[in-house]
């Protein structure tokens, strides 16, 4: 490889042959690493594994000790004329070091800068922007920064395998890009050296798009968790004189947390109800959404995955039930009081129905609930074509939506009917559930009809109205 007056011209030796060790040669050439801390030694080793030579450049030309055998050690100013490109891993602090001592060296160089800062919007630029202006004539890549390594160590196979890169120069970019695919990672180009601040801020996020539904299942998860405890366990103390307690653990958890799954899942279709209405409002689909809409859809796969989540835990904590001391006690009174009065109940077909449909749906509606989940991992949605996606996310997901309706239906059956259902004047907790999965359900229905329909879809393929004042214009 070779510099031109109109950058990098590759040809088919991308970078100078090394001897990192004596009767060695490194068919894949040599790279140079200013930084010997552990992501610098991280990288070494790995490049080293994949036949790389390796240089490192240091302060202290001696400092062997710690850095994979097989690596050189060199003062910067020498590092920086073994290799064409050159891993900056250190900190922007040291940049201006850095061109102390090997700026001359690094002209023409393929500078990847690996670093990123503490806290977002530290500087008032991105770290390769700062470095490309410290050292103009060099090509700056931005790249690995997303990487951990320990990601280097595993080659990727127990950690993230993708690697984020950015920069000017296309040549630049894709030497950097084989050397990625090199490693055993996958690369992703996102763009101009413009990107490069995104690319800083993306390690220090801590899961951006989870923040919404985390707090929105916690908050429901604690309003509906002292509501049925004021409205079941308390009531009881307080009217009754009796100490229930105990079903906080169990009765009370799986009362909650179904409660929550349902509302959660209503949650992911309610966005989209509502920006087709707003579509339709607007008669165009070139008109922006709401800020808060717009975070509100984005976050729609998280928070159908703390419902999956809350759902599961349902599951779990029904399945126990027969395992209860509450149970098998409840159970084995109410038989010793039957054989007491010699006294039989007849068999309530009708409550048999109900039961087995209840639990019928129910299994149903947790199987494509999983399915739904199951189809938003990357590895199951990259190898479905999107109309495949769609139906399942949206012709499946409100068909689960309504079969855990139902079920919640099946579960209260005839009970808002009894005045005794209503302690302190409150509502049962499952007809809160019901509320928002309802009115989710009655929206998708008037969009469905072959009139809204029709309307939604001419809009969404590019149809808009124009305004009455518009209408004699040519």
């Amino acid at each position: 490889m070779r510099i031109t007056s109109q950058g990098l011209n590759m040809t088919s030796n991308s970078f100078p042959m090394m001897m990192s060790d004596p009767g060695v040669q490194h068919k894949l050439g040599t790279v140079c690493i200013f930084g010997t801390g552990d992501f610098g030694r991280s990288l070494g080793m790995r490049l080293l594994q994949s036949g790389y030579g390796v240089v490192f450049g240091s302060r202290n030309s001696r400092n062997f000790s710690l850095l994979p055998r097989g690596a050189q050690v060199l003062p910067h100013a020498e590092a920086a004329h073994t290799a064409q490109v050159i891993f900056i891993a250190m900190h922007r602090e040291h940049y201006d070091f850095l061109c102390q001592t090997a700026g001359e060296a690094l002209a023409g160089k393929v500078l990847v800068d690996v670093s990123n800062n503490l806290r977002r919007n530290q500087y008032p630029e991105s770290n390769a922007e700062h470095l490309h202006q410290l050292i103009p004539a060099a090509f700056v890549v931005k790249a690995f920064n997303t990487v951990s390594a320990w990601s280097l160590q595993s080659g990727g196979l127990d950690a993230n395998r993708q690697v984020l890169i950015c920069g000017d120069s296309c040549e630049a970019k894709q030497i950097v890009v084989d050397i990625t695919h090199s490693l055993g990672f996958t690369a992703l180009d996102k763009g101009s050296l413009r990107a490069a601040r995104e690319l800083e801020d993306y390690p220090l996020q801590l899961f951006p798009l989870w923040k919404l539904p985390i707090t929105l299942a916690t908050c429901l998860t604690a309003f509906f968790f002292f509501y049925l405890l004021a409205r079941n366990v308390i009531y009881a103390a307080v009217n009754d004189r009796k100490d229930i307690s105990f079903q906080i653990m169990v009765s009370l958890a799986n009362k909650v947390f179904p409660i929550v799954s349902l509302i959660m899942l209503a949650l992911c279709y309610l966005p989209g109800a509502m920006a087709g209405f707003l579509q339709l409002y607007n008669g165009t689909k070139y008109r922006r959404f709401p800020a808060w809409l717009d975070r509100w859809m984005l976050c729609r796969k998280q928070l159908g995955l703390v419902a999956l989540a809350l759902a599961f835990l349902h599951v779990l904590y029904t399945l126990i039930i027969p395992m209860r001391y509450y149970i098998r006690h409840r159970l084995s009174d109410w038989t010793i009081s039957q054989i007491k009065l010699n006294k039989t109940e007849a068999f309530d077909t009708t409550m048999a129905w109900r039961t087995d449909s209840y639990f019928s749906i129910g299994i149903v509606g947790f199987c494509f609930y999983i399915l739904l989940g199951i189809t938003s991992l990357p590895s199951v949605s990259n190898n479905i074509n999107w109309r495949e996606f769609r139906f399942i996310q949206s012709k499946l997901g409100h068909l689960t939506l309504f079969l855990c309706t139902t079920h919640a239906f099946l579960y209260g059956w005839d009970k808002f009917l009894r005045p005794s259902a209503y302690k302190w004047y409150l509502l049962p907790g499952y007809m809160l559930a019901l509320v928002v999965p309802c009115v989710v359900l009655v929206l998708k229905l008037v969009l469905v009809t072959p009139c809204v329909d029709r309307a939604v879809t001419r809009i969404r393929q590019g149809w808009e109205r124009k305004p009455a004042c518009m209408g004699n214009w040519p």
